[in-house]
C-alpha cells in the first residue's frame, strides 16, 4: 500500500479509472459537462503544478497562455481559414514559443518579483485580446467554430468528456514521466535550493525555462479545449482572476501532487455548483470551506491525506 501511494504511475491509473467510471455514476449530460470542465481545468493545473510544485517557480500569469490557446482556435479558423484541428496545434506552439522568449529574462527573478513579472505578462496578453477587436471581437469576445477531427465534429458534453478525460490521462502520464526523469530530479533540486543546484552542476536557467515552456503548453491546450467546448471565447479567459483560480486549484489540491491538480480543479468547479442552494451566501460559503481546507490540510488536500494514511499504515 505504501508503495502504491508513493508510485507516480498509480496516479495515472487512478485518473484513468475515474474517467472510465464516472459516466456510469452520473445521471445526466449536465454532470458530464461539469466533469469535462474539471478535466480541462485540471489539465492546466497539472502544467502549473510542474512549475510551482516541483520547480518552485511562482506564476500569476498562466491565464495568458490559457488565452493564447483559446484565441488560436477562435481567430485561426475565423480570420485565416485554418482548420480547427490545426489551430488546436498552433495555439500551444505559440504559447510555448512565447514562454521560451520571455521565460529566460523573467525566470532570473525570484519569489515576489517573479510573481509580479508573470502577473504583468498575463495582464499584457489579456489587454491584447481586449484591444485587438478586429481580430478578437474585443471585450465581447467571439464565437468559436466546432472542432472537427477526421470528419467527426466534436460537440456535446459526452464527446468533450471523453476527449478531455483521455487528454488529461495522457498529460498526467507525461507529467509523471517528467517528474521521474533526470529533469524532474533537477527541478526538485532547484525547488530546494538554486544555489546548491548550481554547485552540483545543474543548469538552473535551462531547467527552469524547460518547465516554464511545458507548463505554458499545458495551459494553452486546456484553453483551446475550453473555447472549443463553450464555442465562445472572451478576454476573461485570459484574465487575472483565471490565473488566481489556477494557483488556488494547485495549492488547494496540493503543490507537488499530480492527483492534487485534479482534486483542486474538482473542488473549485464542483463546489460552486453544490453551493447554489445558499443563493446570495454562495461565495461566503465557498470562501469558508477553502479556509477550513487550508487550516486542517495545510499541505493541500491530497498530500495531507496521503501523509495521514501513511502514518496509519504498518511500517513493514
Amino acid at each position: 500500500m505504501r508503495r502504491l501511494l508513493k508510485s507516480g504511475h498509480s496516479v495515472v491509473i487512478l485518473t484513468a479509472l475515474l474517467v472510465a467510471i464516472i459516466p456510469f455514476l452520473v445521471p445526466s449530460t449536465f454532470h458530464l459537462r461539469i466533469a469535462a470542465l474539471v478535466f480541462i481545468f485540471a489539465l492546466a493545473v497539472v502544467g502549473l503544478n510542474l512549475l510551482m510544485g516541483f520547480a518552485g517557480q511562482v506564476s500569476l500569469g498562466h491565464a495568458g497562455f490559457f488565452g493564447i490557446g483559446a484565441y488560436a482556435v477562435a481567430v485561426g479558423p475565423a480570420h485565416f481559414g485554418i482548420p480547427s484541428w490545426a489551430a488546436l496545434l498552433i495555439g500551444p506552439l505559440a504559447a510555448g514559443g512565447l514562454a521560451f522568449l520571455i521565460g529566460r529574462p523573467i525566470l532570473k527573478l525570484r519569489g515576489h518579483y517573479l510573481a509580479v513579472a508573470t502577473l504583468g505578462m498575463g495582464l499584457l496578453i489579456a489587454m491584447v485580446f481586449t484591444n485587438e477587436a478586429r481580430f478578437t471581437g474585443g471585450p465581447d469576445g467571439m464565437p468559436v467554430q466546432r472542432l472537427e477531427l477526421f470528419g467527426w465534429r466534436v460537440r456535446g458534453s459526452q464527446s468533450w468528456y471523453w476527449l478531455s478525460g483521455v487528454t488529461l490521462v495522457i498529460a498526467s502520464w507525461i507529467a509523471v514521466n517528467i517528474i521521474n526523469s533526470p529533469t524532474g530530479r533537477a527541478l526538485r533540486a532547484i525547488h530546494d535550493s538554486e544555489v546548491a543546484s548550481r554547485v552540483l552542476g545543474i543548469d538552473v536557467a535551462r531547467y527552469k525555462l524547460i518547465v516554464f515552456v511545458i507548463s505554458a503548453v499545458y495551459a494553452a491546450v486546456a484553453g483551446a479545449y475550453l473555447a472549443l467546448f463553450d464555442a465562445l471565447v472572451t478576454p476573461a479567459t485570459a484574465g487575472f482572476l483565471r490565473s488566481i483560480e489556477f494557483v488556488t486549484m494547485a495549492v488547494l489540491g496540493g503543490l507537488g501532487s499530480i492527483l492534487g491538480s485534479l482534486v483542486g480543479a474538482a473542488v473549485l468547479v464542483v463546489l460552486p455548483q453544490l453551493l447554489t442552494v445558499f443563493h446570495d451566501y454562495e461565495h461566503i460559503a465557498l470562501g469558508l470551506i477553502m479556509i477550513v481546507f487550508m487550516i486542517f490540510l495545510p499541505a493541500g488536500i491530497v498530500p495531507s491525506l496521503a501523509r495521514l494514511i501513511m502514518r496509519r499504515l504498518p511500517s513493514s
